[in-house]
């Protein structure tokens, strides 16, 4: 039927005995897609023209088809009550019309006055009045009426309905249909090409030409996207680099103990090394002790230094006073920071002690139960400031600088702990969107313990702080499930269709 559609359309048109001409009730087996490919068709031709109407239609369920073929539950129930001289007793009526018909129908036609209650029978009675074997049953004739119209003149009779779930509403497109400046009963073919065999007949003088389309887009060519969270990345990468800061390697996803939590003045004993917290490697279980990336040199002073401050106490500090043991500090792990990667970064830069700032931004792991704001692996903003004499004034002045690049301009700081910074900050950012405080980062100056251990000076200070980069993604593209921003549940079209931002710019 589709191969000829456009013509039964202008014969339909033609001989209609007015116009518009309503397409459900000339073409009512024909799908509303199919339709509107060939209408498409003749209004490019301006044989016709159209107008799509939306609108919701009641449709029967399996249910409500069976009361407009057999009636009712209240009157299957009456009609029960009726058979039955001297009434029916209640326990009896599931067994003649069913449970689900007595359970519903026996209510509704009590509410009807159409029976009642006498003792444990029901009786036919309305009103005191004795009614005849016939009833009026109104939900089988709002059914019927519903069914042939699929609709119903009182709006309020559909939605009782509904709460009934004897109809559900479904969406019909429909068609208004009137003859455009061009219209015939016929379709002209249109050549779209002038041939050479035209021209040499004569044949183009003659020959109608479809007219060409000017203003038609072409198909969009299909391409690669950068996912929103490389997008805020580069962004945060610009401001780093602004601020003259050298980027981080981050490509090992795997450290050891040693790393990732000794090195950081973590505690063995620490909730954030439980398995409910930190992936741990099953194959290979533990790392070799650590050694310098340079020469592979076994770093044995800064292993026994790093075990003295924990176990023993060292710069000043008392330790944390338990036995260190080196096959907690070997075990792999996925990094849970990036942190770690700053430590091996502070670790290499005491062999030439000087200014110096450096960032990283890449994936980290923990062992969280995944819902709309956590997932297993996220992404981790970090940067470190070291210099001489640095005070948490400076490091209160560098978040203000640094997050106003970001267009955050109010920030409120709370003290908080972390293992290794002391003191530490919690950062707070007031979202205008939201119009509340919000959690945006942590921050800290780096340890006695952590720092001399590694053989920085005693006078150097380091500035640390992170963020996650999914948060500010989230707020930037309105996105309120993190499953829809990372993961299998992504959009490919979310993806390709949103631009880049600028962090400093709503």
């Amino acid at each position: 039927m589709a191969t000829d559609l456009p013509t039964q359309v202008l014969q339909a048109v033609g001989n209609a005995s007015s116009l518009p001409l309503m397409s459900i009730d000339a073409f009512p087996g024909v799908e509303s897609l199919v339709l509107k490919g060939a209408l498409d068709s003749l209004s490019s031709r301006e044989m016709v023209v159209y107008k799509t109407i939306d609108r919701e239609e009641a449709v029967l369920t399996d249910e409500a088809q069976s009361i407009v073929n057999d009636g009712s539950h209240e009157a299957k129930v009456y009609e029960a009550v009726c058979g039955a001289l001297g009434g029916l007793k209640i326990s009896e009526l599931p067994k003649l019309v069913g449970a689900n018909t007595a359970k519903v129908g026996q209510g509704k036609a009590l509410k009807e006055g159409w029976i009642k209650k006498d003792g444990d029978k029901l009786v036919k009675k309305a009103r005191g009045i004795d009614l005849a074997a016939s009833i009026k049953d109104l939900t089988r004739d709002q059914l019927r009426t519903i069914s042939q119209t699929h609709t119903h003149p009182d709006p309020k009779v559909v939605t009782d309905l509904k709460k009934r779930k004897l109809v559900t509403m479904k969406k019909r497109i429909s068609f208004q249909l009137d003859k455009g400046p061009k219209f015939a009963l016929a379709v002209v073919r249109e050549e779209t090409d002038l041939t050479a065999d035209m021209i040499a007949s004569g044949a183009w003088k003659t020959q109608k030409f479809k007219p060409y389309n000017f203003a038609a887009l072409g198909p969009n060519a299909s391409s690669g996207a950068l996912h929103p969270l490389n997008k805020v990345r580069t962004e945060f990468r610009n401001i780093f680099f602004e601020m003259g800061f050298t980027e981080m390697s981050t490509d090992r996803f795997v450290e050891s103990g040693f790393w990732n939590f000794d090195a950081l003045y973590v505690p063995q004993q620490h909730p954030a090394r439980d398995l409910q917290d930190t992936f741990y490697i099953s194959d290979p279980v533990a790392a070799d002790p650590p050694r310098d990336d340079v020469t592979g040199a076994p770093l044995t002073e800064y292993w026994n230094n790093v075990r003295e401050v924990h176990q023993e106490g060292k710069y000043g500090s008392l330790g944390y006073r338990y036995p260190w043991k080196e096959a907690e500090s070997l075990r792999l792990v996925l990094r849970t920071h990036t942190t770690a990667v700053s430590a091996a970064m502070l670790h290499r830069l005491a062999k030439n002690p000087g200014p110096a700032r450096y960032f990283s931004i890449d994936r980290v792991f923990r062992n969280e139960t995944v819902d709309a704001t956590h997932l297993a692996e996220f992404h981790q903003v970090e940067g470190v400031i070291a210099d001489y004499n640095l005070t948490l004034g400076d490091l209160i002045g560098f978040m203000r600088a640094f997050f106003g690049k970001m267009g955050v301009h109010q920030l409120r700081f709370k003290p908080a702990y972390n293992p290794y910074t002391e003191p530490s900050m919690e950062i707070f950012g007031y979202h205008e969107g939201l119009g509340k405080w919000v959690e945006i980062g942590n921050s800290g100056m780096f340890r006695p313990e952590m720092l001399e251990a590694m053989g920085l000076p005693k006078d150097m200070r380091v500035h640390g702080w992170g963020l996650s980069l999914e948060r500010p993604t989230m707020i930037r593209y309105k996105v309120s499930n993190i499953r829809e921003l990372l993961g299998h549940k992504v959009d490919l079209g979310f993806v390709e269709a949103n631009a880049a931002v600028r962090l400093d710019r709503e």
